[in-house]
């Protein structure tokens, strides 16, 4: 069965305002993941590059573990630059580029879960972060003006999107001249099993 760009977005939101509200995150229960291992956010985090420093400061309650990198640590962020995180979650990404391109520069970002930007925008709000901003959006149709920003980034979640091609020309779109994205994400290998397939929990899992 061929799902729909409107069932595809219901299972994605579904699946993330809960995680959003449970405040546990993707890989920390098992029953989030399909798996029998309960992964420790803080460990997988290190493992994805982020440093003691980042996952022990005031930011640390915006990291869910939602993520399958570390984008910012091929970034090169530079004070003054825009950024644009895509699928930015409640926000940990883009805080810390925020903090890498100081009051001269801006963060926004853009996710389609209402639960996701709320808690990224009460977390600006009680850390007085002022260069950066929530908005509710899809990244296939971006709410941002074009060739406007100099970088692009995304953690774990353009592969959750029902037309990737729609993203990547979103991304051209908002790039300034010279500018540049920094994405990680997971990629298929092989088949997938048409059991795995119909499973809308293992879409967003």
């Amino acid at each position: 069965m061929r799902r729909t760009k409107e069932s595809i977005h219901k299972i994605v939101r579904e699946k993330y305002s809960q995680a959003a509200l449970t405040v546990e995150g993707c890989c920390s229960a098992p029953s989030a993941c399909q798996t029998p291992i309960p992964v420790n956010i803080m460990d997988l985090s290190k493992r994805c590059g982020y440093t003691e420093d980042q996952l022990n400061s005031e930011l640390s309650k915006a990291n869910l573990g939602l993520g399958c990198g570390n984008p910012l640590s091929l970034a090169g962020l530079k004070p003054g630059e825009r950024v644009l995180d895509l699928g930015s979650g409640p926000g940990f990404d883009a805080f810390l580029a925020a903090q890498a391109v100081g009051e001269t520069g801006y963060v926004i970002g853009v996710d389609m879960t209402q639960e996701m930007a709320k808690s990224a925008q009460m977390t600006a709000r009680k850390t007085g972060r002022r260069n950066v901003a929530f908005i509710l959006g899809e990244i296939e149709n971006l709410p941002v003006g074009g060739s406007c920003m100099d970088l692009v980034l995304s953690n774990c979640v353009i592969n959750l999107s029902h037309s990737k091609k729609a993203v990547y020309r979103e991304i051209f779109r908002v790039l300034r001249p010279g500018g540049r994205m920094v994405i990680s994400d997971v990629l298929r290998s092989g088949d997938i099993p048409e059991k795995i397939r119909k499973d809308p929990a293992a879409y967003s899992g």
